[in-house]
């Protein structure tokens, strides 16, 4: 019989920087349920991948002196390695710049631009560089973003939009006639409420004013935005094409459910649907949109220094044990948190406390009682039905709450049958037992209902914690199990155990947060040789002055130099400066800068330079400008 398909997807990994926890837990989630569903018998195909275009990585990689190609290789071979070191079990990872996904893009464009969902126009407003999102007046306060908080630009550009208001009954018609389709149930009602029912703007679908993008076949000034580009990986990774769709698209799409954070959920449940009812495609069964993980309280973010990454946890902790945390403490539909403390803490009191020394006791009595190998003598108590009963609900109750993606709480009910199994030895007393011959039979059921018990643990543990659930079969002597075929707790046979060894070792925690201290301590900071002192008299020779940019161009067949025209308060003046890996020439016009006005006039390729700007090193290698308060005026000398 053919097994059922089963499509799940991560959001695609932004290749503006190194990921951190918060993001590495949605490809662990998504592993999980993927993982999960493999052992129930689905035919399962997991996808995830990066998104790499976008004025963001243009910027960055302006600013590092690398292509942008160059800098999304780097930045998405980073992200690869830590969903590898995760061990997440995708089937396919795609990159918006692979040949085939570009080539898609373009024909999807072209095909909603033919037949009128696509129109030419311009936009005009405000525009947040990091969230890649346009606003409109009425959006924007105190001049910053309203998702993230951070400063807006104004935007005038000519560009493509994108007829969403022409599909959005047919999306609210679709929503409540799947009542399933956004999950949790409290993010459909704010995307109802907050977005469909005050009605859709037009949607802005290209940008003219950078280059790194799919270019817009039939208007080379244009590049495609992110929305049509990456929201379509969904469908062109299984070989959606315009053209013609392959093998993989037939077989698996719509997809069962995508996973994403409950930030991009407006993208996933409005944008998305609508382009795919644009192109007469299928809608995905199901869009969940999970919480985040907080630092305590707080969002992580560089700046604050609160960021914590995935491969520095699993050098502390291990792959499972970060796992385990990061799918544990995340609520269904609330916000989860992670410190070191509360690491070490469920660390302690989960994986080393009761299904480490679960399993390592049952173990080591198994081959001190009876060399390792142990039958069912059928001589039981009470005890012995709550266990199975136990073990059979377990299954049952976590196949429940995995299909209703309450990962946090399958997890409960897995370790909620390790403690039961706890409490099994100390209710039976098996060392007890041992010291009295005529109970070698109980003895020998007892741990024989032990191995059983942590035999339904390893299988349910599998999804969650791969690792740790094969070791545990190696050291209980049984074959690895699907879920699916865990349906009856043995009364019969043997069992034949292997060496007893520690799953996990109690952490110190003082120990260990001492250690994390000495190591999360920000590196000194390596200032440059100061020069010799002078007088003075030295430093009056130099004269320093406000200057205001009037005009900025690259200096021609130079990557490094911009040429400067400065207006010093009673002329204008030239000057070359090489900045230009680190500014556009637009980013600079109008700002007042400091000028070393009385520097003798050099020529640097062929343009002569009459002054120098000053400047900052980074740490990168490059430099920033100094700017002066807008109120300051040209001409000022600096003392």
């Amino acid at each position: 019989m053919e097994k059922e398909k089963f499509y799940i997807t991560t959001a695609i990994a932004y290749t503006s920087r190194k990921p951190h926890i918060g993001n590495t837990y949605e490809v662990v989630l998504t592993d999980a349920i993927a993982r999960f569903k493999r052992s129930m018998g689905y035919d399962v195909f997991f996808l995830t991948g990066t998104d790499e275009h976008g004025q963001k990585i243009e910027d960055i990689a302006r600013e590092q002196g690398v292509t942008p190609k160059e800098y999304v290789d780097g930045v998405a071979g980073e992200i690869k390695t830590i969903w590898d070191l995760m061990n997440s079990s995708y089937d396919k990872f795609i990159r918006t710049t692979d040949d085939y996904h570009v080539d898609a893009v373009q024909k999807i464009f072209k095909k909603l631009y033919d037949q009128g969902d696509i129109y030419k126009g311009e936009y005009k407003g405000w525009y947040c560089v990091p969230c890649e999102s346009f606003f409109t007046d009425t959006q924007i306060e105190n001049g910053v973003c309203p998702d993230c908080g951070r400063p807006v630009k104004q935007a005038n550009e000519e560009a493509y939009f994108f007829r969403m208001s022409k599909y959005q009954d047919a999306l609210m018609r679709h929503i409540e006639e799947n009542p399933e389709f956004i999950q949790p149930e409290s993010r459909k009602r704010e995307m109802v409420n907050n977005f469909l029912k005050p009605g859709l703007q037009d949607l802005c679908v290209s940008r003219s004013s950078f280059k790194w993008g799919v270019p817009v076949t039939f208007d080379d000034k244009h590049v495609i935005y992110v929305w049509i580009d990456a929201l379509s990986n969904y469908i062109t990774a299984l070989g959606y094409n315009p053209d013609g769709s392959g093998e993989l698209y037939s077989k698996y799409w719509p997809a069962d459910v995508h996973i994403i954070g409950k930030d991009i959920l407006r993208f996933h449940t409005i944008y998305w649907p609508i382009m795919l009812m644009a192109l007469g495609e299928p809608l995905p069964k199901k869009v969940f949109g999970h919480p985040w993980l907080l630092f305590g309280t707080d969002k992580m973010s560089k700046s604050k220094g609160n960021v914590i990454y995935a491969d520095d946890l699993v050098r502390h902790f291990g792959v499972d044990a970060v796992r385990y945390y990061v799918l544990r403490e995340m609520p269904f539909a609330q916000d989860g948190t992670i410190t070191y403390e509360t690491i070490i803490a469920r660390f302690n009191a989960d994986l080393a406390n009761t299904l480490g020394n679960l399993v390592n006791r049952t173990v080591a009595m198994a081959n001190k009682y009876f060399g390792g190998t142990v039958s069912f003598r059928n001589v039981c108590e009470d005890f012995d039905a709550d266990l199975r009963a136990t073990a059979v609900s377990a299954r049952a109750n976590v196949e429940a709450k995995m299909n209703d993606y309450r990962v946090a709480d399958a997890l409960e009910e897995i370790i909620s049958l390790a403690r039961r199994s706890n409490k099994y030895i100390d209710e039976t007393e098996p060392w007890a037992l041992a010291k009295d011959e005529a109970k070698r039979d109980r003895l020998e059921t007892v741990l024989f209902n032990l191995l059983e018990s942590i035999r339904f643990i390893a299988t349910l543990l599998a999804p969650f914690m791969p690792e740790t659930s094969d070791k545990i079969f190696t050291q209980i002597g049984a074959e690895k199990g699907e879920i699916e075929n865990l349906n009856i707790f043995a009364e019969s046979g043997s069992k034949t155990v292997g060496k007893a060894e520690p799953l996990f070792a109690r952490i110190d925690e003082a120990k260990k947060l001492e250690e994390l201290a000495a190591e999360n301590e920000p590196p000194k900071k390596e200032v440059a040789p100061y020069k010799d002192q002078i007088t003075i008299d030295d430093f009056d020779r130099v004269d320093l002055r406000v200057a205001k940019i009037l005009e900025c161009e690259p200096v021609k067949k130079s990557d490094k130099l911009l040429r400067i025209i400065v207006d010093t308060g009673e002329a204008t003046r030239q000057i070359v400066s090489g900045i230009a890996q680190q500014y556009k020439p637009e980013e600079l016009i109008g700002k007042k800068v400091i000028l070393v006005s009385n520097l003798a006039p050099a020529k640097l390729r062929g343009v002569e330079s009459n002054g120098m700007l000053l400047a900052a090193d980074m740490p990168d290698g490059g430099c920033k400008v100094i700017f002066v308060d807008d109120s300051v005026e040209e001409g000022s000398q600096i003392h």
